[in-house]
């Protein structure tokens, strides 16, 4: 069994490769940081392989695809992605769009991909990592908040068109709050609340795909968001956002 990890060389994509091969499989592990790809492929050793790969550029994210296809994937996780924090006006209009490219184009084109071969061999898995934030408005860290609603819609509706046409192909978007990772640094933000770590963050994920379950929200606390959502008026749930996401600035 092979598994394609994109993200791989830190935080939950790391996490992720290292629970995969616990679990018996070997993965292929693909970053930017070449030095942060070489540690972990020392510690996974012959279970796993290495390359390096910026998925922020379409070009890449297409080839990454072509060298694979005859690999026999049977599992792609998307997890490459990162954050910014500022009001809209401020932030950096470069750093957002190779966010978008990163959080959203990378993992509409690797899905599509991989999801054309894993239907014509009537098998396999897809994990997008998207995030609790995909099912709210995000005032302060509006772009962000924007892919990741655009990556939690995305894997909705395949996973119903798959449905649909009772397909053994499986997809699912983790959505996570708090991770104990690097990204609030990258982020610029700081945790508002107890985080949860990166070990069971994948242990949750990858049992929840081999369920066939539509969103992975790996936490109560996170779920009881996720339901209040529903419930809340959109004006009144934006103001919450803000105030929320202020404290972590």
């Amino acid at each position: 069994m092979l598994a394609l990890v994109t993200g791989a060389s830190s935080g939950i994509g790391r996490e992720i490769a290292r629970e995969l091969v616990r679990r018996g499989w070997d993965v292929i592990v693909v970053a930017r940081r070449a030095d942060r790809l070489k540690e972990l492929k020392n510690e996974l050793g012959k279970h796993a392989k290495c390359i390096r790969c910026d998925v922020s550029h379409l070009d890449e994210c297409k080839k990454l695809h072509e060298v694979l296809q005859s690999q026999n994937i049977e599992l792609l996780v998307n997890c490459a992605g990162f954050g910014d924090c500022g009001f809209f006006d401020e932030t950096d209009l470069d750093t957002e769009l190779r966010m978008i490219d990163t959080n959203l184009i990378a993992v509409h084109v690797l899905t599509k991909l991989f999801l054309q071969d894993f239907i014509a061999a009537n098998k396999g898995y897809i994990l997008n990592v998207a995030s609790i934030a995909g099912f709210f408005p995000g005032p302060m860290m509006a772009t962000y908040y924007a892919t990741k609603n655009y990556v939690c819609s995305l894997t909705a509706a395949i996973h119903e068109e798959l449905q649909q046409r009772r397909s053994n192909v499986k997809i699912s978007a983790l959505c996570p709050g708090p991770v104990d990772t690097e990204f609030n640094q990258v982020a610029n933000v700081r945790f508002s609340s107890k985080p949860i770590t990166g070990r069971f963050a994948a242990e949750q994920a990858l049992d929840g795909l081999m369920k066939g379950k539509m969103y992975i929200v790996p936490s109560f606390k996170i779920k009881s968001l996720k339901f209040v959502r529903r419930l809340v008026p959109d004006g009144l749930m934006t103001q919450f956002c803000f105030k929320f996401q202020k404290k972590k600035k």
